[in-house]
């Protein structure tokens, strides 16, 4: 009887006990959330360094400021994971097929918004996109939208600086990746793809998939996206907060105000100039912005420099190579470039 009891296979959990186990889980990490100031003291106690000093403020900053994001980007990512279960790449692509431009550009950049793809996963998104017809604009608000206007820098940003601030920059966005996607969908660029990615032929395999998918199901794609996520991005995250607590405790307030003060009208384009060679993600440079405001600098050049580090990162250049010329890249480049600076002077003129 106990190897029959052995051999019986488990019945699958209902899905109100996700449900209740997700609420559960959205308790406690609430609850622990809301000592983290309170843990971070703490830990800067323990150690032979007095608090006002360069070194406790720069503690402080990194104890508050690793778990602080890694319990943010847990919970978005559950979260976001389970709204991408509802937009596999493929209905994505058929979501897309056969839209007129303009509307299309819209749509593309609102689900590169709620698709929470990076760079390295947005790329062969965008060869699908061109081997299913889709319009090369409209590849390119996707590409655009899907890195820089994301759940990670849209819901840390809140924290930060508040949802009023966090709106304007999804506004300014998608208005970046929409604008931008149409004007080189009007310059007719396609014969600047790389050869083989335009010989592409869309095949049976882009038809969406019709298995439904239960809530259980969503919940572990929720799972595993955390999962996935943090094995790519947790060192990526330590090492950018750990660069925001060296500005935070040891670079002078005075220094980086007239580095990155709204009175340099140069902040801007340089802001953007420097973002271009790091390589990170949205996670990993909120610590860096966090620490650039708390030392004086305008909003609008940090968020320049924040968007430029995450749409323009050469990393993702050296991967658009492979399916761009090298003429369309400098297009991308320059045309991004420009929104990206626009949105600087004006948070700067309007914050």
């Amino acid at each position: 009887m106990s190897v029959m009891s052995e051999q019986a296979p488990q019945r699958p959990r209902p899905a109100w006990v996700w449900t209740a186990g997700v609420i559960a889980a959205v308790l406690l990490w609430w609850a622990v959330y809301r000592q983290l100031p309170g843990l971070s003291e703490w830990l800067v106690s323990l150690l032979p360094v007095a608090r006002d000093s360069h070194a406790g403020s720069a503690l402080a900053f990194f104890f508050y400021d690793v778990p602080k994001v890694m319990m943010l980007l847990t919970l978005i990512v559950f979260a976001m994971g389970v709204v991408r279960s509802f937009f596999s790449p493929e209905k994505t692509r058929t979501l897309l097929s056969g839209r007129r431009e303009g509307l299309a550009n819209a749509m593309a950049a609102g689900l590169g918004v709620l698709t929470p793809f990076c760079s390295c996963s947005a790329v062969p998104l965008f060869i699908g996109f061109v081997s299913a017809g889709i319009p090369l604009g409209v590849t390119f608000s996707f590409l655009i939208a899907a890195p820089m206007v994301n759940e990670v820098a849209l819901v840390l940003l809140i924290g930060l600086v508040g949802w009023p601030v966090a709106a304007v920059y999804l506004g300014f966005g998608l208005a970046i990746a929409i604008v931008a996607g149409w004007v080189i969908g009007r310059l007719h660029l396609e014969g600047w793809l790389q050869d083989w990615v335009r010989e592409i032929h869309a095949g049976d395999a882009m038809a969406p998939g019709d298995e439904a998918l239960t809530l259980p199901d969503r919940y572990r794609q929720g799972i595993e996206a955390v999962r996935e996520i943090f094995a790519k991005v947790w060192l990526w995250i330590i090492l950018g907060i750990g660069m925001g607590a060296l500005i935070h405790g040891y670079v002078p307030e005075d220094l980086m105000v007239r580095i990155m003060g709204a009175d340099a009208w140069w902040s801007v384009p340089a802001a953007v100039l420097m973002g271009i060679p790091m390589y990170t993600n949205a996670a990993g440079v909120i610590p860096i912005v966090e620490a650039l405001l708390g030392k004086g600098a305008a909003l609008g050049t940090v968020l320049a420099f924040m968007m430029s580090v995450i749409a323009l990162s050469l990393p993702e250049m050296i991967i658009l190579r492979q399916v761009l010329k090298l003429r369309l890249i400098a297009v991308f480049i320059s045309v991004v470039a420009c929104g990206i600076l626009a949105v600087g002077f004006l948070f700067n003129a309007l914050f």
